[in-house]
């Protein structure tokens, strides 16, 4: 008989999963404008390039999350630049950067000593988070939220109408770039939880899981938010029972949400 309450009885479960619904809902609520702007793939290619600013920083002895966030930064602005600029589309230009960052990053990494493990940086290890991580994904993690749904219906527009957005009068090239920022930051307190890889079905997944259930924004937030939070804590729970990759877990049971959610739709006809 499996007890369901077991993982709760040890200190290092509880803070998976505190960690864990932060980083749900943050790339929950993130992944939705991601979707209707259709950056989908910038999630992939900035969470990929973080990595030659994790191994600079390693090498520079700051922070690693700094070094995270400023890489992947560079390779949002880079990104907008280059497209402005040139007559190459957004998607071909994200492919090219963000792959040759991470090549980048693994020739620094293949070069570097440290005692850093590869497969923690690329799969993440949210059972082994550290206390003071645990404090610093609850903060910046609840910053990243709050400034989201506070600009939500700003950055809602420069979405689906940046034309409009125009005509308004609104900043849309600050919006973009202020959206760009908060994703980096959500990537840089995610790598933590579920690796550079996974990340990119964070923010993604739950926003498709819940674009496939309403049309309506708001309601979205909330289907998106709703369906992160309660994969991840059932992705925790049964990474405890079978002794699995938690990470890999979380991703596997937002998948089967999402497969489960387009069956009813084609089911219905919709």
């Amino acid at each position: 008989m499996i007890d369901f309450f077991a993982p709760f009885q040890h200190a290092f479960m509880r803070d998976a999963i505190y960690v864990g619904v932060i980083v749900a809902a943050m790339c929950a609520v993130l992944s939705c404008f991601l979707i209707l702007k259709g950056w989908s793939l910038m999630g992939d290619a900035i969470s990929h390039a973080v990595l030659p600013g994790i191994v600079l920083a390693y090498i520079a002895g700051i922070p690693l999350a700094i070094g995270a966030f400023l890489s992947g930064l560079l390779c949002a602005v880079s990104t907008g630049f280059i497209k402005q600029n040139s007559r190459i589309k957004e998607d071909t230009v994200m492919g090219v950067v963000f792959t040759g960052m991470f090549a980048f990053g693994l020739v620094l990494f293949s070069r570097t000593a440290s005692d850093m493990h590869l497969d923690h940086i690329l799969v993440g290890n949210i059972l082994g988070v550290a206390r003071e991580h645990v404090w610093q994904t609850v903060i910046i993690g609840s910053i990243v939220l709050l400034i989201t749904l506070i600009l939500r219906r700003d950055l809602l527009l420069i979405c689906f109408d940046p034309v409009q957005a125009r005509v308004m009068a609104l900043r849309d090239r600050f919006l973009n770039y202020l959206l760009l920022g908060l994703v980096s930051l959500a990537i840089v307190v995610s790598l933590q939880a579920v690796g550079i890889i996974l990340v990119v079905a964070m923010l993604v997944t739950p926003g498709s899981i819940a674009h496939l259930w309403t049309d309506r924004f708001d309601q979205m937030l909330i289907i998106a938010v709703a369906a992160a939070v309660s994969s991840t804590a059932a992705g925790i729970i049964i990474s405890y029972h079978i002794d699995g990759s938690t990470g890999a877990c979380i991703v596997l049971v937002q998948a089967l949400l999402f497969l489960l959610r387009y069956s009813l739709r084609r089911g219905a006809g919709s």
